[in-house]
C-alpha cells in the first residue's frame, strides 16, 4: 500500500511570517517556507548536525498533522503535545493530506518519553489503551518498544524525534523492523536521527540537513554515515585531537 497519508507541508496562505527571527533564518525551515516539502510514502529520515533544524521540522509537521485520537478523550493517543519553548513553525504550516488520509498517528520524541509514559501509567483507561501494563516497570529501551508496539498499530502518520536516544545496538535494529513494517502496512513515518543504523533502512527516503537547506541524499554519501565509517576504522585519528593522551 502507498497512500500518502501526508502528501505535503506548506506555508499557510496569506501567513506573515518574520524571516529575521529564529527559526526561519534556519536554511530548511526556510526552504521549506520557500517551497513546500513534498513527503514521500513510507518512511522518511531527516539527517544533519545539531542545529539544522531537523528536530523543528519534525515537531511542526506534527503540529500540523490532524492526527485525532478516536478511543477515548482521557486516553493520550497523540503522544507529545508540544511544549512552550517549540518553534511556533507548527502554527505557520499546513498539512496536505490524501482524500482518504488516516487520523492515526503519534509523536515521540526521547527526551519527553518519561513524561508521556508517566501519563499512560496514570489511570487503569490509560493503561488499557497501552496493552494493560505499566510501561516505566521497564527499562527505558523497553519502555520505548512498548510504545512503538501499542501505539504505532493502526496504519497513518507517526513522528519520532531521535528515538535511538533510548535505544541500544539490538533494539535499533528491532526498530527497524517495525518501520518495515508499518511501511509495508501503509504508515508514513518521519524521523529525525543521528543513527547510521536507522537510515540503513532499505527503500526509506534520506533528507540531509544543512546549511544548504534540505536536500536528498543516498546512504553512503551522508557525511553522518562517512564520519561514523571514519571513526569505527581509526578512533585514534579523531581522539588524539580531543583528549589528552599521557
Amino acid at each position: 500500500m502507498t497512500t500518502r497519508h501526508l502528501e505535503r507541508v506548506e506555508l499557510k496562505p496569506r501567513r506573515e511570517i518574520d524571516r529575521a527571527r529564529w527559526p526561519y533564518t534556519i536554511p530548511a525551515v526556510a526552504q521549506v517556507i520557500d517551497e513546500g516539502l513534498d513527503v514521500p510514502a513510507g518512511v522518511t529520515f531527516l539527517v544533519g548536525e545539531n542545529g539544522s533544524g531537523k528536530s523543528t521540522l519534525v515537531e511542526a509537521m506534527a503540529h500540523a498533522y490532524p492526527r485525532r485520537g478516536v478511543e477515548n478523550p482521557y486516553v493520550n493517543l497523540l503522544g507529545d503535545r508540544g511544549r512552550p519553548e517549540d518553534s511556533p513553525l507548527g502554527w505557520d504550516l499546513r498539512a496536505v493530506t490524501h482524500g482518504l488520509a488516516s487520523p492515526a498517528g503519534f509523536f515521540l520524541r526521547a527526551e519527553t518519553m518519561h513524561q508521556v509514559l508517566g501519563e499512560a501509567d496514570a489511570a487503569e483507561s490509560q493503561r488499557r489503551a497501552w496493552g494493560g501494563e505499566r510501561v516505566q516497570e521497564r527499562s527505558h529501551g523497553e519502555s520505548f518498544l512498548a510504545i512503538l508496539r501499542h501505539r504505532f498499530t493502526d496504519p497513518g502518520v507517526y513522528f519520532l524525534d531521535e528515538p535511538e536516544a533510548a535505544l541500544s545496538f539490538r533494539s535499533c535494529l528491532g526498530l527497524i523492523a517495525l518501520l518495515d513494517t508499518m511501511r509495508r502496512e501503509g504508515s508514513q513515518v518521519v524521523c529525525a536521527t543521528h543513527s547510521p543504523l536507522l537510515v540503513s533502512l532499505p527503500g526509506a527516503t534520506l533528507l540531509e540537513v544543512g546549511e544548504w537547506g534540505l536536500r536528498e541524499a543516498a546512504y553512503d554519501d551522508l557525511d553522518l554515515v562517512r564520519s561514523w565509517r571514519e571513526f569505527l576504522d581509526a578512533p585514534g585519528r579523531w581522539l588524539r585531537h580531543l583528549v589528552d593522551q599521557d
